[in-house]
């Protein structure tokens, strides 16, 4: 391997691993988000240029972390005012050790940073995807298309709430309880689609940075607020998916739903947690949407380790679920848990009614439930033009290669007979 290569390699490394933890940090000094996000941006690009020629640091964190100090040291002198100079020497004090620092020791503001995105003083329509490129490295045309918004409009959006966190003074901290409220859910919702964005990748050895690191977000938030009942739920919802992370691939890569997934390969060490976290939730007072959503997947989980026929179960847990958030996706899922009880038929105009949603057009878990519902019901046609849909909007080749395999076993078609 070229120098080039192992210094890209491990630049892409430090990226996965302390991008948001590093951002954090620099900006937890300046209450400058976008200068601290240029500087670290700057430290890379002087990553690839240096490593290469020089080898790969000892450790790269504390490189980049010192470069990027430097980079707002040099930008805080530009400026010149009083403020900007008492900023320039506490990056000074700060930046002289960083380089010394190994990743344990350098501070970790993650969690601060988080409710300063979610703070009154942003608009709450913006927090959850400022949190999602903040700390988790999420792209502005990411977010834009899971928010089913204009890239340019979110990029806009974007900048302004960055601004508005400096001009504002926005402090990093945990918010008092009685703040909480108004902030926590932001954040648990950007939690939340970082760990979905890596568990929608079914393939084989598809765990990732963001599905971990959402994983020990949620820790550190129910550690650090052991009274809130929605954390433990997330952390729940979470354990319970993440323990059947190496039963969802097939030998061969494919993707193998949960009712034909080896229990064996589930990790219990995690579900007993995930029920143990439930429990402690449920003795508090209120209840939100992650702990339904955790209770369903422990539904799921009681029915296929102990052979249950609990849908009723599910489908009463999933009317709770619409009561507190009425989404298309959540209606998707109900609807399916119908179906189980009802058939196929039952559900199917329903089904079809939903799609008109626009925010359904391009969702492919949608096609794919419609498609299969289509087949159960001998709808083959319709079945297998939905299953095509959901083929075509497939990203993830685990996923593909099974939805390749349902259609080639409809009635009718060629590899079938």
């Amino acid at each position: 391997m070229s120098s080039l290569d192992q210094s890209r390699r491990a630049a892409d490394r430090a990226a996965r691993e302390s991008y948001g933890r590093l951002v954090a940090l620099l900006s937890s000094i300046t209450r400058d988000v976008a200068s601290a996000e240029d500087a670290l941006a700057e430290a890379f690009a002087a990553a690839l240029r240096q490593w290469s020629a020089q080898g790969v640091p000892r450790n790269p964190e504390g490189w980049l972390l010192a470069v990027a100090r430097r980079r707002l040291i040099d930008s805080s002198r530009r400026r010149g005012t009083n403020e900007r100079f008492q900023e320039h020497l506490k990056l000074i004090s700060e930046e002289l050790d960083a380089e010394r620092q190994t990743s344990r020791e350098i501070p970790d503001r993650r969690v601060a940073l988080m409710f300063a995105c979610a703070h009154p003083d942003i608009e709450s329509a913006i927090r959850t995807p400022l949190i999602l490129q903040v700390i988790l490295g999420f792209t502005a045309e990411a977010i834009a298309a899971a928010f089913l918004v204009p890239p340019a409009t979110m990029g806009q959006r974007l900048v302004r709430a960055k601004a508005r966190i400096k001009q504002s003074g926005i402090p990093f901290a945990i918010p008092e309880r009685a703040d909480l409220p108004d902030r926590l859910d932001a954040v648990l919702q950007a939690v939340y689609a970082a760990y979905s964005r890596d568990w929608a990748e079914a393939g084989e050895g598809s765990a990732g940075r963001l599905s971990e690191e959402a994983i020990w977000l949620g820790q550190v938030m129910a550690e650090l607020i052991p009274d809130e009942p929605e954390v433990k739920g997330l952390l729940a919802l979470m354990l319970f998916l993440d323990a059947r992370r190496n039963a969802r691939s097939a030998p061969d890569g494919s993707y193998v739903p949960l009712d034909d997934q080896d229990t064996a390969l589930w990790n219990l060490s995690q579900i007993r947690q995930a029920e143990a976290l439930m429990k402690d939730a449920n003795r508090m007072e209120g209840s939100g949407r992650f702990q339904i959503e955790a209770a369903i997947q422990s539904a799921h989980v009681a029915r296929r380790l102990h052979r249950l026929d609990n849908w009723s179960d599910i489908v009463a847990l999933y009317d709770v679920l619409f009561a507190l958030a009425p989404t298309p996706v959540v209606a998707l899922n109900r609807l399916v848990a119908r179906a189980r009880i009802y058939g196929a038929k039952a559900v199917l105009d329903e089904i079809q009614e939903i799609g008109a949603d626009p925010r359904l057009v391009d969702y492919q878990p949608y096609w794919a439930a419609r498609g299969t519902l289509l087949a159960e019901a001998g709808r083959n046609l319709e079945a297998r033009e939905a299953l095509t849909a959901a083929l075509g909007l497939a990203t993830d080749e685990a996923a593909r290669a099974f939805l390749q395999r349902r259609i080639a076993r409809l009635p009718g078609t060629p590899e079938s007979t």
